[in-house]
């Protein structure tokens, strides 16, 4: 690819032709700031933020950084008076229309628009207020809210919700002054075809859209004594959390997450890496029953949420290839309300399962029917991994003093195959090493092929003397492009692994944002899945058949994998939806 030479601030550095006037400052080591910019997403240079001095020959000239191409020889000025100018006007006209209750809003200190104002020093807000257009905040959908009056139209949300999840229930509706994002017909967001993932939250700047927030309830589930309140944690929270105190992306922060949750009042802190193990020998199981006994092939994972919303809506005749299987949330919760109830004498009535996931669409699931197996909800609240750093800072809890616990016993116990569940590929990865050794006896541990961020990955393995051919696939609009595949004959998988968010759990909908300027220069999903895949090579079980807190509760309860009891408890059933 031929190269050109241009000058940052003075600064001469070679690019490849094509390169953006943005991408060749963070080259170069200036950071231009941005608010709709997307990297090969939302690409359109609407909001004005990133606007540059460039001299191609002709004199300075104001350019969209994010889409203006380098030319040879070019210089450009990424902090100029003019610059600088330019900018602060931008942001006092976002402002005159913006609904600015910073102190409530959710996303106060974490707001990129007002890290921008600060930046800048803008002081005097109502320099061009007048007219602004009022909203009704649409609190519709299960899982969040949305409220136009914080929106700044950069159409991140549209853009992730359309290109990314291939699904399109958002856009920008009426035109100039009126332009607004909602669905089409302005149906309220829970009357659409949305499958709750949240990538809307995770990339949204500012407070427009939140995750609705269930801390108060379960605040006062935990002052109720006549209520025992039990908490698990998903394997990508661990790998999140630290990011809400300050710490750097990637960091395990395993012990102290317990340590918080127990200060917090929880009755027991259990790890949904307990379920996900109990997860795999049901859904290998169910795998190895449908090889040889002709069941619906390929078996499709059903732990995200969000994808089997989207499979419901949009593959319906492709719901009896998802496997029965609860997810591992919801089977911790049945879990928790009849083997552990029994086993310590509690009404399951009087248990409060709460979850705290990285994942907004378990808000949705909770309320999902089939998903009672002792008469009660499995789950009764879910909150995201920003709900539980909230109710940590207002606990007034010194997250970053705590000293390390472990999690309570026997629903506390897992192994390495339980939190790679947080990855995309970690289902697959650990359904195959419990496969394999049904099938062989053998204790495969590392499957390669089907790790890392690719939206989709394939293999073949042979496995006594069988050929098992698999997909693993993150992001739904990956998932729709495998899918059709499928049903035009054009793939033969007998093992598909899909999670909704693209990189799996580790990039939920739930997790804490990250600013679009880190985003798009740098890979937080590989960071986060790197936490779950060290903490997998550390311990010492690594396959989900042999935790032996699995092996007890089928001693003691389910019997065997498959069997009656454990479909009672631990499987679910599936609703063919139409697309609104």
């Amino acid at each position: 690819m031929e190269n050109i030479t241009v000058k940052v601030n003075g600064v001469e550095i070679s690019v490849p032709k094509g390169t953006t006037v943005l991408e060749a400052a963070h080259q170069a080591g200036f950071e231009i700031p941005t608010l709709c910019y997307m990297k090969e997403i939302n690409e359109i240079g609407a909001c004005r933020i990133c606007v540059t001095e460039v001299n191609e020959g002709r004199g300075f000239r104001l350019v969209a950084g994010c889409v203006y191409p380098c030319s040879n020889n070019m210089e450009i000025l990424t902090a100029s008076p003019k610059v600088i100018e330019s900018r602060k006007k931008t942001l006092e006209l976002i402002l005159s229309t913006h609904d600015r209750k910073c102190l409530s809003c959710v996303r106060s200190g974490n707001c990129e628009l007002q890290k921008l104002c600060k930046d800048y020093g803008i002081e005097d807000v109502s320099k061009y207020d007048g007219l602004r257009n009022e909203y009704e905040i649409d609190s519709s959908a299960a899982h969040m809210y949305r409220d136009n009056n914080k929106c700044i139209l950069c159409r991140r949300c549209v853009a992730v919700c359309s290109k990314t999840q291939g699904i399109g229930v958002i856009g920008a509706n009426e035109r100039g002054f009126k332009t607004y994002i909602g669905s089409a017909f302005d149906m309220g967001l829970g009357e659409t075809s949305c499958v709750s993932c949240g990538q809307c939250i995770a990339v949204c700047p500012v407070g427009a859209i939140a995750e609705k927030d269930y801390i108060k309830d379960v605040l006062a589930a935990i002052a109720d004594p006549e209520k025992t309140v039990l908490v698990q944690t998903a394997p990508a929270v661990r790998a999140g959390l630290g990011e809400c105190f300050g710490l750097p992306i990637g960091t395990n922060v395993e012990g102290k997450m317990v340590s918080a949750l127990r200060k917090l009042g929880f009755d027991k802190v259990f790890d949904t890496d307990f379920a996900a193990d109990l997860t795999i020998m049901e859904e290998a199981n169910e795998f190895l029953d449908r090889v040889k006994n002709g069941g619906k092939l390929p078996l499709i994972t059903s732990c995200s949420p969000g994808w089997v919303k989207f499979c419901e809506h949009y593959f319906p005749d492709m719901t009896e290839n998802l496997s029965s299987c609860k997810s591992p949330q919801q089977m911790f919760g049945a879990t928790a309300k009849t083997y552990y109830a029994e086993k310590m004498g509690l009404d399951p009535k009087n248990i409060v399962m709460v979850s705290i996931m990285p994942c907004t669409a378990k808000k949705f699931e909770i309320g999902r029917d089939d998903q009672s197996a002792a008469g009660v909800p499995d789950v009764d609240y879910s909150l995201t991994t920003r709900e539980l750093g909230r109710m940590i800072e207002r606990a007034g809890i010194n997250f970053l003093g705590l000293e390390d616990e472990k999690f309570d016993e026997p629903l506390g116990i897992s192994t390495g195959a339980g939190v790679i569940f947080g990855a995309t590929g970690g289902v697959m990865e650990a359904a195959l090493r419990t496969a394999v050794h049904t099938l062989t006896g053998e204790n495969p541990i590392d499957f390669p092929e089907i790790r890392g961020t690719e939206g989709i990955k394939e293999a073949e393995y042979d496995v006594a003397g069988m050929k098992v051919k698999v997909a693993v696939v993150s992001g739904l609009a990956n998932a729709r492009k495998v899918l059709e595949k499928v049903q035009n004959g054009e793939a033969d998988y007998q093992f598909i692994e899909i999670m909704g968010c693209p990189g799996g759990c580790v990039n939920g909908g739930g997790q804490p944002q990250v600013a679009m300027g880190i985003r798009n220069f740098v890979d937080i999903r590989e960071k986060r899945a790197k936490v779950l895949y060290d903490i997998d090579s550390a311990m010492p079980l690594r396959q989900s058949h042999e935790n032996p807190a699995i092996k007890a509760i089928y001693d003691e309860y389910f019997g065997e994998p498959g069997s009656h009891k454990a479909h009672e408890v631990l499987h679910t059933t599936y609703v063919k939806r139409s697309v609104n």
